[in-house]
């Protein structure tokens, strides 16, 4: 399936429109797909309306091959985990449908990156293979064509210096870093920027103890000497990315939409401002999936934009439990 119209979407009609053409796509050939749509009694036949698509837990990844077609991988991302837990394995056919995505995702909410010096804090990502939030932001230096751009790995002081450098030079920078180095930064180096946006990835990967999204902003607001935080939502099993700029509001580009699901019902759907299990559509999969339930918890407003709130624990993904095969 030709993946170049969903990056053309313009109107809530478009996007309905392509996302039950993926649907239908994914339905005849994405056989794990096929077998948990046919669990609920939902073909392409019955299907008629977005709300009416069944989303994938999230989990499957970990425990299935998730693909739409032939297995001929141009990469294979990888999640982080604990030692001895499963990994999410993501099949990307076609690399190039990534790149698309971000690229042009970031170039709506940011503008181009080549107006950026594009410096990148993501020591527990670097430390292992597979991440697809690496490969990204790699493209992202590399496209910003910048000398100074680059990753950090323990050089929190040579960091320290170059955006001091880099901030009063006038320069747009764009720092993206995981919040436990982040953390660590502001807490040994603060300092007062100007025309730096600082982007948290969420999470402590184990690091330190787990804050609430508005005592993290805090801080690292003090520490940076900025007046917000902006946020990156992303996974491993999904092409594209949200985006906030700032009280952990996101956005998505034309081709990806947020929809809540009752915690006790995950067929039912929450109205606007009312929490419940995220459902993700990421057209972009087209290759694997592009309807997923995670274990993130969030709610929806009127204006298309979503809050994260946390995630489920263990006890309680019984909404996706009842789907499992």
């Amino acid at each position: 399936m030709n993946g170049s119209k969903i990056f053309k979407i313009n109107s809530q009609h478009e996007f309905d429109v392509q996302a039950l053409n993926v649907f239908k796509h994914q339905y005849h050939n994405n056989p794990t797909y096929h077998q948990f749509c046919s669990y609920l009694k939902k073909s392409d036949e019955n299907v008629t309306q977005v709300s009416e698509i069944p989303f994938l837990p999230i989990s499957f990844f970990k425990s299935k091959d998730i693909i739409s077609g032939e297995k001929k991988p141009e990469a294979i991302f990888t999640s982080s985990g604990t030692t001895g837990s499963e990994t999410s394995k993501h099949f990307v056919n076609r690399i190039s449908l990534y790149e698309h995505s971000f690229r042009k995702a970031f170039e709506i909410f940011y503008g181009k990156v080549q107006d950026y010096c594009v410096l990148a804090l993501l020591p527990s990502y670097l430390e292992r293979e597979g991440s697809s939030l690496i490969y990204m932001v790699d493209d992202m230096i590399k496209e910003s064509k910048h000398e100074d751009s680059g990753f950090y790995l323990n050089n929190i002081e040579s960091l320290h210096q170059k955006l001091l450098e880099l901030d009063a030079s006038g320069q747009k920078i764009l720092l993206i870093g995981v919040s436990f180095a982040l953390l660590d930064m502001v807490e040994n180096h603060p300092i007062q920027l100007k025309n730096t946006i600082i982007m948290e990835t969420g999470g402590m990967k184990g690091r330190r103890k787990e804050l609430i999204r508005d005592e993290l902003h805090d801080i690292l607001k003090t520490g940076f000497g900025v007046p917000v935080i902006h946020s990156e939502y992303g996974m491993t099993e999904l092409l594209s990315q949200g985006y906030s700029k700032g009280n952990g509001i996101f956005e998505t580009p034309p081709w990806m939409k947020i929809l809540i699901r009752d915690t006790e019902d995950p067929l039912t759907y929450q109205d606007h401002k009312k929490t419940g299990g995220i459902n993700v559509i990421d057209l972009a999969n087209i290759d694997s999936c592009a309807f997923i339930a995670t274990q993130d918890l969030g709610k929806t407003y009127d204006n298309s934009t979503f809050e994260v709130l946390g995630r489920f624990d263990n006890s309680d993904v019984r909404g996706c439990n009842l789907m499992v095969l």
